[in-house]
């Protein structure tokens, strides 16, 4: 189980332009959720945890805007499942892994 996030931050901006993050998570079996999202000190806590853990980041403001009108545990809409799937696949990718790896035969 991997949490993946959108956000309009990267490591170059302060913590004082920070602006929103959200994070979604995705276990292979369902679509993906919003596990936690906030603005401002919130948004950075979040992206701070992600970092700790080793969970690929990904800036996409437009994607951003999106994510944060849904609420926590949601899942996302089915006109997003493409966009989310994309950025997913590469996520594995920069781990050397597959979808695929997940799944119990």
């Amino acid at each position: 189980m991997k949490n993946y996030r959108a956000s309009d931050t990267s490591e170059d901006i302060s913590e004082s332009d920070l602006r929103q993050a959200v994070a979604l998570f995705y276990d292979g079996d369902s679509a993906p959720t919003i596990s936690a999202k906030g603005e401002g000190n919130t948004a950075q806590e979040i992206i701070d945890i992600a970092r700790e853990h080793g969970v690929t980041l990904c800036e996409n403001k437009a994607l951003l805007e999106l994510l944060m009108t849904l609420e926590l545990g949601e899942e996302i809409p089915e006109n997003l499942y493409i966009a989310i799937a994309q950025i997913i696949a590469f996520a594995y990718q920069l781990q050397g892994k597959s979808p695929a790896d997940n799944i119990d035969y």
